[in-house]
This record gives C-alpha cells, sequence and structure tokens, in this order.
C-alpha cells in the first residue's frame, strides 16, 4: 500500500506539473507571445483569459498593450540665430507589432533606449530652424507634428506606433536668462516711449483743432450777434420813429432825458453851459425859443453921433 500510494501521488504530481506548464493566462492589459525553442508559434494570443501551449517546450513572452509613455531628460539644442534653449519633451506610444518588437529591442527599456535616442535627434533637426518665439507660442503645434512623424517613421522598425509627442518645458539657460529679461524689458520700454509720443502728437492735434473750431465757432457767433444786434437796432428805430414821429419835439425831449440819466451820475466831463446839450436846462421849449428868437428882428444898432 505505501509503495502503490507513493507511486500514485508521483504520477498526480507529474500530471499537475504537465497540466501547469501546459496552461497560461493572459492579462487584459498585455498580448502574449509563444516561443518554442526561440521561434514563435502561432499568432499573438490578444485574448485575455487561460490559454494552452505545449508544456516544457514552449515558452509565453508577455507584453504591455496600453500606451507607454517616455520622459525625455532636459537637453540644450540650438536654435534658430545661434540661440540656447533648454528642450523637456516626452513620447506617448503603444507595441503594436509584438514579435517585431520582441526581435528588435526586446523589452520596453530597450524600447526607450531607441526612442529617446531618436526623439533626441528629431529635437535637434526640427528645433535647429525655429525661433524661440515659433517654440514657445506661434508654431509650437506644427513643430510637434514634424517630429511625431519623423519618430513615427523610426518607431515602425521596432513594431512602435507614436501616439503623441510633446515639449512640457521649453527654457532658456540660467547664464541667458537676465540678458534676454533686459532686452525683452528695452524692448517694451521702447515701445511705450513710441505709444506715449504718438498719444502726445495726436493729442496735440485734437487741441490744435479744437482751438481752431472753438475760433471759428466765436468768430461766426459774434458775427450772428453783431448782424442780430444791428437788426434789432434797426427795428428799434423803426419803432421809435414810428412811435415819435408825430411829436419829434417830444422824442427829442425823451432822448436827452436819458442821456442825462445814463451821463450825469457816472461820468465826468467838462462842457460849457450854453452848450446844447443842456439845451433842456435853459428852456423847457428850446425849439419854440429858438423859432421866436429868429422871428423877432434884431435890435438896431446905435447910431454913433456926428
Amino acid at each position: 500500500m505505501n509503495r502503490y500510494g507513493l507511486g500514485f501521488l508521483i504520477v498526480l504530481a507529474v500530471a499537475a506539473l504537465v497540466v501547469y506548464q501546459s496552461v497560461f493566462t493572459v492579462d487584459p492589459t498585455e498580448q502574449a507571445l509563444v516561443l518554442r525553442f526561440g521561434q514563435p508559434v502561432g499568432d499573438v494570443v490578444n485574448d485575455s483569459g487561460l490559454h494552452f501551449k505545449a508544456p516544457f517546450v514552449d515558452n509565453v513572452i508577455y507584453i504591455d498593450k496600453r500606451l507607454l509613455a517616455l520622459d525625455d531628460e532636459r537637453q540644450e539644442v540650438l536654435v534658430a540665430e545661434n540661440q540656447r534653449l533648454e528642450v523637456d519633451a516626452f513620447v506617448r506610444y503603444r507595441i503594436v507589432d509584438p514579435l517585431l518588437f520582441y526581435q528588435s529591442v526586446g523589452t520596453i527599456g530597450g524600447a526607450d533606449a531607441q526612442l529617446g535616442g531618436m526623439l533626441n535627434s528629431a529635437l535637434r533637426r526640427t528645433l535647429s530652424v525655429a525661433s524661440i518665439l515659433d517654440i514657445v507660442r506661434l508654431k509650437r503645434d506644427e513643430l510637434m507634428a514634424d517630429i511625431r512623424v519623423e519618430l513615427h517613421k523610426g518607431a515602425a522598425r521596432y513594431g512602435l506606433d507614436i501616439v503623441d509627442v510633446r515639449i512640457k518645458r521649453a527654457d532658456l539657460p540660467e547664464e541667458n536668462s537676465e540678458a534676454v529679461f533686459q532686452r525683452m524689458q528695452a524692448e517694451r520700454q521702447q515701445a511705450a516711449a513710441l505709444f506715449r509720443a504718438e498719444g502726445a502728437r495726436q493729442a496735440q492735434q485734437i487741441r490744435a483743432d479744437a482751438d481752431r473750431d472753438a475760433a471759428v465757432t466765436r468768430a461766426t457767433a459774434k458775427q450772428q450777434s453783431e448782424q442780430l444786434r444791428g437788426e434789432g437796432d434797426g427795428e428799434r428805430n423803426k419803432i421809435f420813429a414810428a412811435a415819435y414821429g408825430p411829436d419829434p419835439d417830444f422824442f427829442a425831449f425823451y432822448r436827452s432825458m436819458q442821456a442825462y440819466e445814463n451821463a450825469l451820475p457816472n461820468s465826468r466831463a467838462v462842457i460849457g453851459p450854453t452848450s446844447d446839450f443842456f439845451r433842456y436846462f435853459q428852456s423847457p421849449t428850446p425849439a419854440q425859443a429858438g423859432e421866436t428868437a429868429k422871428a423877432s428882428p434884431a435890435p438896431a444898432a446905435p447910431v454913433p453921433p456926428k
């Protein structure tokens, strides 16, 4: 019994080992490549779950089918106008041909090494003809597209597909940052001075136009006021003539009273008492007195004795 029991246990252990060597499982995030003595057997296993292989002679290689990332180290590149720039980039890629990937680079580390070299070369070639402004803002997407196309051609030899390439950061070297900052500050100050000068010129032009328009407006208004004043004076004289025409003596008396009222309290003048201005102080009816004086004959001069 002990001998049979031991033999049964041995057979059971061998059977379990054979079964263990005959099956393998594939994770949903992986794809499997079955090799027999180093050569691929069958197609790539992309379906997750339990699968079978020949025991003891087949070997299974698991390859990640997720999106993989390569973060490149910061490097210094020479861009247009012989300016230096420190660039930090990354690559996102996927393994699309597991057999070619296994035969060419073997591991993800090997793929990262190959892609890192290609990325450095692509960055230097593409950015060497671009300015800092193009890299930072103007043509960043176009430059990234060119680098992606170049990497895609090289990565196809290793069974890889480049999904995206991006520059995370692009900075000037520390020793050049201060000089570039001072130059940018000087350019901004120059632009500000030009804007201020243009603003002063426009302000002066606006003030000159406003002064000219104001002078024209005042002259036009003065001309219109003088014209209206003359028309008003003429209309007033017409009214006076119509009102006082029937009695000229009363009109002369009224105007003289207005002249006395306006001149005597506020003015000083040297006028003889027999002046015509004071004719109403001498006689309330100077016109009639004058006419009487003209009508009466003058007295005869005395005849001297013989």
